[in-house]
């Protein structure tokens, strides 16, 4: 069994990263709303992504023989006017669910839960790219979002993007 804070912590982490799909939805939405099927594209897999993740806490939990409490997911709060926002809000979100990664990994250290540490090590590689991802994302828009050209260039490469699951077995 787990130490009941990592766990408490782990099953609250559940709904966080349902949260974050419920967020990224809402910022497919708005793209898919704006005419920008690829950055639409991007967002959509990058909420079945974080639906994996919480998948993935979940099922450690049960694995370890814990109750999984399924919580109130927060409806997205995010004011999203520009085609800027969605991509700032998704920097400062993945900014967000890093610190929660890292609070859950310093709870394990504290109580020496090796297995659970080892779980989370793909989590905390799995943040870096999330944030170079959504850092990337801004910098683009930036050099090339103010050009109808660039901007069309840019969904056209998020376009591309196709769902890949997690390659984290448990």
């Amino acid at each position: 069994m787990l130490d009941s804070k990592v766990a408490k912590l782990i099953n609250e982490q559940v709904a966080k990263e349902f949260y974050s799909a419920y967020l990224y939805l809402d910022f497919s939405i708005f793209y898919e709303q704006q005419g920008l099927d690829g950055f639409a594209n991007w967002y959509m897999i990058q909420a079945q992504e974080e639906r994996d993740h919480a998948m993935l806490f979940l099922k450690y939990l049960q694995l370890n023989g814990e109750k999984v409490t399924l919580e109130a997911i927060d409806k997205p709060d995010k004011a999203l006017e520009t085609l800027m926002d969605p991509l700032k809000a998704g920097f400062e979100h993945e900014q967000y669910v890093t610190s929660l990664i890292n609070d859950i990994y310093a709870a394990a250290y504290d109580v020496k839960d090796f297995r659970t540490m080892q779980f989370l090590d793909w989590f905390v590689k799995e943040q870096l790219e999330e944030e170079k991802n959504a850092d990337d994302m801004i910098k683009k828009m930036e050099l090339f979002g103010n050009d109808s050209k660039g901007l069309y260039s840019l969904d056209s490469e998020y376009a591309a993007r196709v769902y890949t699951a997690p390659s984290l077995t448990l």
